[in-house]
């Protein structure tokens, strides 16, 4: 009996790290990293936690005085140095307003949400379906995806940051 409680204990142990736990990643946007590098005293913080399923994602977004009037907010497949296509749209305005259901940007501050599959727009060019979340989860696991705000004086985006695993 002692026996089958010591082996019903460790199999709990040696089963603990399979558990599926969130995921948490992370951003900081800079203008040195967009391409081309932009001269610019904004910033921005990209967090979030991709679910244990990885069947969504839960984010913030941060960012201030940006120089110009903000236009648009995604994330892109490339590596750093980069420029890639968009595969998540975080928010946009009038004039860039993204897909049905994309919330708009605020001049400054913070926006949240959940990204799922149905958030995710195709890019042929790089092999990426539309509502392939598996995908761009895997990319950002590759550390080939970031996050950038664009504006009006930085079309391409006035901020950037290469998405990547959080320590906290």
């Amino acid at each position: 009996m002692k026996k089958l409680g010591i082996m019903t204990a460790l199999l709990v142990v040696l089963a603990a790290p399979l558990v599926a736990r969130a995921e948490r990643i992370k951003a900081s946007l800079i203008g040195y990293q967009e391409v081309p590098a932009v001269s610019t005293v904004a910033s921005g913080a990209f967090s979030a936690t991709i679910s244990p399923d990885d069947e969504s994602i839960d984010y913030e977004l941060t960012y201030s005085e940006l120089q110009g009037m903000v236009t648009q907010s995604h994330i892109h497949v490339a590596q750093l140095s980069v420029n890639g296509s968009i595969v998540i749209w975080l928010c946009g305005t009038a004039m860039n307003p993204g897909p049905a259901g994309t919330q708009t940007c605020p001049p400054s501050g913070t926006i949240t949400g959940t990204i799922t599959a149905a958030n995710v727009v195709a890019t042929p060019s790089q092999q990426l379906a539309a509502e392939d979340l598996a995908a761009v989860i895997a990319a950002i696991r590759a550390g080939v995806a970031y996050a950038n705000v664009h504006t009006d004086l930085s079309p391409g985006g006035e901020i950037r940051g290469q998405i990547q695993a959080s320590s906290r």
